[in-house]
C-alpha cells in the first residue's frame, strides 16, 4: 500500500495491498497470536486494565467502554466465558451503584456534578471506586455500551443472567429517561468538555435497542419486570433517533465554540459495531472521517484534539497528562499549534475494516472490499515492532512515535474484531 508506513517488518512482509485469501488471514492471525499481540491480560474479577502496564498514568484502573469492546472481542472470538465474565463483574460494580441511580430517578442528584453520576472508571480489583479521585464520569456512552453488551450476551447465552441483573439493567435505563439522555450533556467518549453528543445518544440508542429485545422475548434476565419496561425502552429509543436525526452528521450541533464539533471519530463505532447508523449517512460519516481525521498512521480523534500534543511527554508533567481536564481543556489546547499535528489514535482503522467488511458480507461489492483491506492494512501498520497495539501516534521531534500506554487493551479488541471479519469476508 502506497504511503503506508508499517512499524513491524514481519507485519509488512505478511500484508496483501489488494486482497487477502485464508491462507493469509491464517498467517497473520498465527504471527499474532505467537508473539502474544492478540493477548488479553485480565485481572481475577475477570475485568481488563485499559493498559495493564501503565500503572504511573492510570491506565491500570478499568473504563467501562474498554471493556465491552474487549468482552465483544473475546465473544465475536469464541471466548464466550471470558466475555461473560467481565459483563457479570461490570454487573456487580453497578448493583454497588444503585444509590446513584436512585438519586437521579428520584430527582434528588445534581446532574451538573460528574462525580455525583454512576461511575464509568474504577479499581477493577476491588470493584470499587476511586473515592478520592474527581473525573469525568458523566459518560452515557459508557452505560450505553454496557447495557448494549449485557442485553447482547443475555440474548446469546439467557441462563449466564439472573433477575437480580434485571434490576439493575432496568434501574440503568430509568435513570436514561431521568437525566433525558438525548439531550444531556455529558463528557462522552473522550472525557472532556460536556455537550450533547450524537456518539453518546447513539450508544444509549444501541443499549436501548438490545434490551428492547430481551424484553420482547421475555428472556429470565427481565423475568421480574412488567410490561411498563418495554414502553419506556421504546419509548426512549424514539427520544435518542429524533436527536440524532437533528445532530448528525456533526458529533455536536450546540453554537459555543468550545461545543460545535462537525468531524468526530466516536461517531464510528454507530456503524460498527453497534449499527445505529446506516445507507447514506453512514457514507458521510465515513467519508468524513477519511477526509478530515485519517492521518499517515491512525485516526484523529478531532481536530484541536490537544491530547497527546507535540512533545506532549516533555512539555507536560506525567501526573497531568492523564487527569481530568474536563472544566480546563483550554489549558492542554494552548499545547497544540496548527491543525495536523493531533494524536493519530490506533482504534479506529480497525474498526472501519471491519464496517466495510459487514458490508461485503451484505452486498459483496469491490469498493468495499478494497477499503477493508486498506484500513484492515492501516491497523496492521499501526503494531509496534515489539508486536504491541499502542494507543496512539504522537509527534516527539520530527517523528510519529507511540504512546506509552502501550498495549492498549481497546485495540487490541479492535484489531481482533477486524481480523475476525477480514476471515468472514475472505471465506464468503
Amino acid at each position: 500500500m502506497r504511503g503506508l508506513q508499517f512499524h513491524n517488518d514481519a507485519l509488512q512482509s505478511l500484508h496483501r495491498p489488494q486482497r487477502y485469501d485464508l491462507s493469509d488471514i491464517d498467517a497473520i492471525d498465527g504471527v499474532l497470536r505467537a508473539h502474544g499481540t492478540l493477548a488479553f491480560s485480565a485481572l481475577p474479577t475477570g475485568l481488563y486494565a485499559a493498559s495493564p502496564d501503565a500503572v504511573s498514568s492510570g491506565y491500570d484502573n478499568v473504563w467501562v467502554r474498554d471493556n465491552v469492546y474487549v468482552a465483544f472481542a473475546q465473544w465475536e472470538a469464541g471466548r464466550r466465558a471470558e466475555a461473560i465474565a467481565a459483563a457479570q463483574a461490570m454487573l456487580r460494580f453497578y448493583h454497588g451503584q444503585r444509590a446513584r441511580f436512585d438519586a437521579f430517578i428520584e430527582g434528588r442528584a445534581d446532574r451538573a456534578d460528574a462525580m455525583q453520576r454512576p461511575h464509568v472508571r474504577f479499581n477493577g480489583l476491588t470493584l470499587a471506586e476511586n473515592a478520592t479521585e474527581r473525573w469525568a464520569h458523566a459518560q452515557n456512552d459508557a452505560l450505553g455500551y454496557f447495557l448494549w453488551l449485557c442485553a447482547r450476551l443475555a440474548m446469546a447465552d439467557p441462563v449466564a443472567f439472573e433477575p437480580a441483573d434485571g434490576q439493575t439493567l432496568a434501574r440503568l435505563v430509568r435513570y436514561c429517561r431521568a437525566i433525558e439522555f438525548w439531550r444531556d450533556e455529558d463528557s462522552g467518549h473522550w472525557e472532556e468538555t460536556r455537550k450533547i453528543s450524537a456518539s453518546s445518544i447513539g450508544v444509549v440508542v444501541a443499549g436501548l435497542t438490545e434490551w428492547r429485545r430481551v424484553l420482547e422475548q421475555r428472556l429470565p434476565v427481565a423475568a421480574a419486570l412488567d410490561s411498563e419496561a418495554l414502553t419506556l425502552a421504546s419509548d426512549l429509543i424514539a427520544h435518542g433517533r429524533r436527536a440524532l436525526d437533528d445532530i448528525l452528521p456533526a458529533e455536536c450541533v450546540q453554537l459555543t465554540s468550545t461545543q460545535n464539533r462537525r468531524y468526530d471519530a466516536a461517531l464510528i463505532p454507530l456503524l460498527y459495531p453497534l449499527a445505529v447508523v446506516d445507507g447514506a449517512m453512514a457514507d458521510l460519516i465515513l467519508h468524513d472521517v477519511e477526509a478530515y481525521l485519517a492521518g499517515p498512521i491512525g485516526v484523529r480523534r478531532y481536530l484541536r484534539d490537544s491530547y497527546w500534543a507535540p512533545d506532549y511527554d516533555t512539555r507536560v508533567a506525567a501526573g497531568d497528562r492523564t487527569r481530568d481536564y474536563s472544566d480546563d481543556l483550554e489549558v492542554r489546547d494552548a499545547l497544540l499549534g496548527d491543525v495536523g499535528e493531533e494524536a493519530q489514535w490506533c482504534i479506529f482503522d480497525a474498526l472501519i475494516s471491519a464496517c466495510y467488511g459487514q458490508r461485503v458480507l451484505k452486498r459483496g461489492e469491490d469498493a468495499d472490499r478494497g477499503a477493508q483491506t486498506r484500513y484492515f492494512n492501516r491497523a496492521l501498520a499501526q503494531v509496534t515492532a515489539d508486536w504491541q497495539c499502542p494507543e496512539l501516534y504522537y509527534r516527539r521531534g520530527q517523528e510519529l512515535v507511540a504512546n506509552p500506554h502501550t498495549p492498549l487493551q481497546w485495540a487490541q479488541a479492535n484489531l481482533q474484531l477486524a481480523l475476525g471479519v477480514m476471515r468472514a469476508t475472505t471465506a464468503a
